[in-house]
């Protein structure tokens, strides 16, 4: 009977040709319609502007409005600094450079369905830009090719930087339940219940929802799986390059108390008072300073602990998890130190397995130095994450796991700005989207795109990416380790890398 009523309240508005207009709880909608006939609804607010009063709040539900609200651009991005292209990250990686504003949560959707009742599967994409940086308005983020491909693609925007991550003892004595600093986290779960609550007149599925995300999106993936205020918000999980299973220097364990002292501490450094002085600066001068602490805390409500102690507790959201990371994933400024150096800082580093260390990112020769290092940076930071979580989901959980490696090197038109597959290149050709990026792609490009494309709509749509045409790719477990590599040939191995991620997720357990 739901069903039926909302096809009588939304049918209508889906036959508008050209402008589509959508009923949401909030009030009506109007987005815009491709030449294949898609539609497409952008800056659709799932919360209040967190501005003023709601600065360093939970989100709250917006505002409903009268008439029809239209929904055919960009919602401002979260408040960061000017995004400016730099190593392999060109223009299409980074947000417009207008609007950005602390007024931000806002969605957009990209849907086929042309009745509410399709009940298509639904993808929510979560962007990286390591929680100080981002936007769902990044021209690679676009989600046309993926609803083509019969989901319904969702868009979120979230806070970052210290708009999102502030925590601070008179905001945790605010709070109803006495934390603070976790705010993106809890806006992505505010648009994950706006999906729920409003996806099927977009002729989305609430029961058949995908969350996923690439880098910081992919540590919030991995927060969210283990997060009890998402229980039921989701179906199934991806996460590109990223994981919270191991500790590093890019993810260490903070509690509220380490937060909430580090927040005092950025409250001196912008020469305040109190709270009240904090949410009277202007937004410009917060972003000034550049040692504020920026991560997700153990604050006993959002996270309640380590998301491998979660996991092994059976806390955990048990859904199928399709997650990886790529060959040349790192993520590091500056050259490698010399040989003597690095091999002191795995020393410093590991302690008493340095030998070990060693034995497994050697440092005989300057060179061999250059490339452990970057070899290290790159397992530490994503690979040994996607590994550890691999492996408890494989012994704590019920549901499968399937995990890639992307080895294929993106081309380039000099051989300077051949990155090889670089950090956040795979998104491209996970989502389809090799238009959108300015390369001199080759036919076997466009062969891993559909083939990565039609391996992610196969999982959200039913748990398993296997599909017809494609190679098979056989799920994850602790005792065979094998992988799908994704490249020119894409098939499944045994898993790369596999001395070095052994012995990180042994130096590094959590």
């Amino acid at each position: 009977m739901k069903t039926f009523l909302l096809s009588l309240l939304v049918w209508p508005l889906f036959l508008t040709a050209q402008t589509p207009i959508v009923s949401t709880d909030y009030g009506k909608v109007q987005g815009t319609q491709t030449e294949s006939g898609l539609q497409v609804f952008r800056g659709i607010p799932f919360a209040a502007p967190p501005v003023g009063h709601l600065r360093w709040r939970a989100p709250q539900p917006p505002t409903a409005w009268e008439g029809i609200r239209p929904c055919d651009s960009w919602g401002p991005s979260p408040m960061q600094a000017k995004p400016v292209p730099f190593l392999f990250w060109s223009q299409e990686f980074l947000i417009p450079e207008e609007p950005i504003s602390e007024d931000c949560l806002y969605l957009n959707v990209w849907t086929g369905a042309k009745k509410p009742e399709e009940q298509r599967p639904v993808f929510v994409y979560i962007y990286g830009g390591g929680f100080r940086s981002g936007g769902s308005a990044c021209p690679i983020y676009d989600g046309e090719a993926m609803a083509e491909k019969g989901v319904v693609f969702v868009s979120i925007n979230y806070r970052v930087g210290i708009f999102g991550f502030l925590a601070h003892p008179e905001l945790s004595k605010e709070s109803d339940n006495g934390v603070s600093g976790n705010y993106a986290l809890l806006d992505m779960i505010a648009a994950l219940h706006w999906v729920q609550d409003n996806i099927a007149a977009f002729g989305g599925d609430p029961d058949n929802v995908t969350i996923a995300g690439q880098s910081a999106g992919a540590f919030a993936v991995s927060y969210l799986t283990a997060s009890p205020l998402a229980s039921g918000l989701f179906h199934r999980a991806i996460a590109q390059s990223g994981g919270s299973f191991a500790s590093s220097a890019l993810t260490p364990p903070v509690t509220l108390s380490d937060a909430e002292k580090a927040g005092l501490q950025f409250q001196s450094r912008m020469n305040c008072e109190n709270l009240t002085e904090l949410r009277a600066k202007k937004a410009e001068d917060l972003l000034m300073d550049r040692a504020a602490l920026i991560s997700p805390n153990i604050d006993g409500h959002v996270l309640p602990a380590l998301n491998a102690e979660i996991y092994r507790n059976g806390q955990h959201h048990d859904v199928p998890l399709l997650i990886g990371w790529n060959k040349d994933d790192r993520v590091m400024i500056g050259g490698p130190p010399p040989a003597t150096e690095f091999r002191a800082n795995l020393n410093d580093r590991f302690g008493e397995l340095a030998s070990e260390a060693l034995s497994v990112y050697p440092a005989r020769t300057e060179e061999e130095a250059a490339q452990s290092h970057f070899d290290l940076g790159r397992d530490q930071t994503f690979g040994v994450q996607v590994y550890a979580w691999a492996k408890i989901q494989d012994q704590y959980g019920q549901s499968p796991v399937y995990v890639y490696n992307f080895n294929r090197g993106l081309p380039a038109y000099t051989p300077e700005t051949a990155y090889g597959a670089f950090h956040s290149g795979e998104i491209v050709y996970a989502y389809d989207n090799l238009h959108t990026l300015d390369r001199p792609w080759e036919a076997v490009d466009q062969k891993i795109a559909t083939d990565m494309s039609a391996y992610w709509v196969n999982f959200a749509t039913t748990g398993n990416p296997n599909g017809k045409g494609l190679p098979r790719w056989s799920p994850f477990t602790a005792k065979k380790e094998r992988v799908l590599v994704i490249d020119e040939k894409t098939r499944t191995k045994v898993l790369p890398d596999q001395d070095k991620l052994r012995f990180l997720e042994k130096a590094l357990k959590q």
